[in-house]
């Protein structure tokens, strides 16, 4: 299952969230933020040196799959339960895991192949209600029908996807004075499942140009 993802480059990673932001900001402003919390895992985000860190504890199923979803995986509201029981995720984040309007949570949650298990691996992003920034990102892995966090990423502003069977987390750097739509720059790592563990492949630093229109520019940051 490791094709059929697009690879993560820097301007597509600057693009979607920062696109992201801006989007989920003006439907707040018309008072629609419900449908804004459902975004939907898109874009990269963390940062380097990543203080992303492997995090074995296993955590129970908590129900049955939708109909058309991939093996394994989780509607949003089991995806919440899941991450609200797991002792791996701080208090801070699950204090922040709070409905945005109604029963609406602002969580993203994705599906794909990469620890080479049976079932399908869930990503699950967790959000801000109020600017729609990451706060805790985390991979889990379903062995003998039991969900076990392999990675967790709670230093905000934090964004993780799957990227052709790569897991690659980005985070949004600020400056003094920069506004939340408008990070100066960015650090992304990738990492690959190895002998039972995230390990580090590569990393980059995108700087943001200040003139509209230009493309970040990547700057590698070793590993």
């Amino acid at each position: 299952m490791r094709g059929g993802l697009t690879e993560a480059g820097p301007p597509r990673v600057r693009g979607i969230f920062q696109a992201a932001i801006t989007a989920m900001t003006v439907i707040a402003a018309l008072g629609l933020f419900a449908s804004a919390c459902d975004t939907g895992g898109t874009g990269a985000r963390d940062e380097g040196p990543a203080h992303a860190d492997t995090a074995p504890g296993a955590v129970a199923s908590t129900g049955a799959s939708p109909a058309a979803a991939p093996t394994g995986a989780l509607d949003r509201v089991e995806a919440v339960r899941l991450v609200k029981e797991d002792p791996a995720v701080s208090a801070e984040v699950k204090r922040e895991l709070k409905p945005c309007v109604g029963e609406e949570y602002p969580v993203d949650v994705s599906y794909g192949d990469l620890t080479g298990g049976t079932d399908s691996d869930i990503v699950v992003n967790v959000l801000t209600c109020s600017d729609v920034v990451g706060v805790g990102s985390y991979v889990y892995r379903r062995t003998d029908g039991r969900y076990t966090n392999v990675f967790k990423a709670e230093e905000p502003p934090v964004y993780a996807e799957m990227d052709r069977g790569d897991l690659v987390v980005t985070k949004q750097v600020y400056e003094k004075g920069d506004p939340v739509s408008s990070p100066s720059g960015e650090n992304v790592i990738t990492y690959r499942w190895v002998s039972g563990r995230f390990v580090k492949e590569y990393s980059w630093h995108n700087d943001y140009s200040s003139v509209v229109g230009d493309e970040a520019t990547p700057t590698p940051a070793g590993g």
